[in-house]
């Protein structure tokens, strides 16, 4: 269950935390057009919309409620959120400077039809919860859309909490 209020941060690090869960982060993404994936301002990191990509290439195509089940976007959202975590990695070096993950977006590509927004959106908070504990809350915004980036299924954003540099 997670904190009412997300007011507290992780109490063993991420990086140990992935450990634990047997998770091997993949190697960033690289940005589609003219832009950074990541930007960090004071004690707060902003990443990019991340596809669901693995060795450079999109795992999943189409749109949930059409050609792509709630399981798979599940697993795409994991997927994109584990990119996430790759890309906050290279920004700081270390991913034991993320304090917590303070809002989380995703959006995507659905029918007219589809309304198990949350269900998918779980597959990426989940994992979030995983690494940095069920106290450490997130907010969250899902919404759905007509069509995403080179046919994603979805995109996450995230916003994360950073530790100033030790020293």
């Amino acid at each position: 269950m997670l904190a009412r209020n997300g007011s507290e941060s992780v109490t063993r690090s991420p990086s140990s935390r992935l450990a634990e869960l047997g998770i091997v982060l993949p190697a960033p993404p690289k940005p589609l057009g003219a832009y950074v994936e990541s930007s960090q301002t004071g004690n707060l990191l902003f990443l990019s919309g991340i596809l669901p990509v693995a060795n450079g290439k999109l795992t999943w195509t189409g749109r949930l409620g059409e050609n792509r089940s709630i399981q798979e976007g599940q697993a795409a959202a994991r997927l994109a959120s584990l990119n996430a975590l790759a890309v906050a990695k290279e920004h700081l070096g270390t991913l034991d400077r993320l304090k917590k993950l303070v809002k989380l977006t995703v959006v995507l590509a659905t029918t007219e039809q589809f309304t198990d927004h949350a269900t998918v959106a779980d597959g990426a908070s989940d994992l979030f919860v995983g690494v940095f504990g069920p106290n450490a809350g997130h907010v969250r915004l899902v919404y759905g859309v007509q069509s995403l980036p080179i046919g994603a299924p979805l995109i996450v954003e995230v916003i994360f909490e950073v530790a100033p540099v030790a020293g």
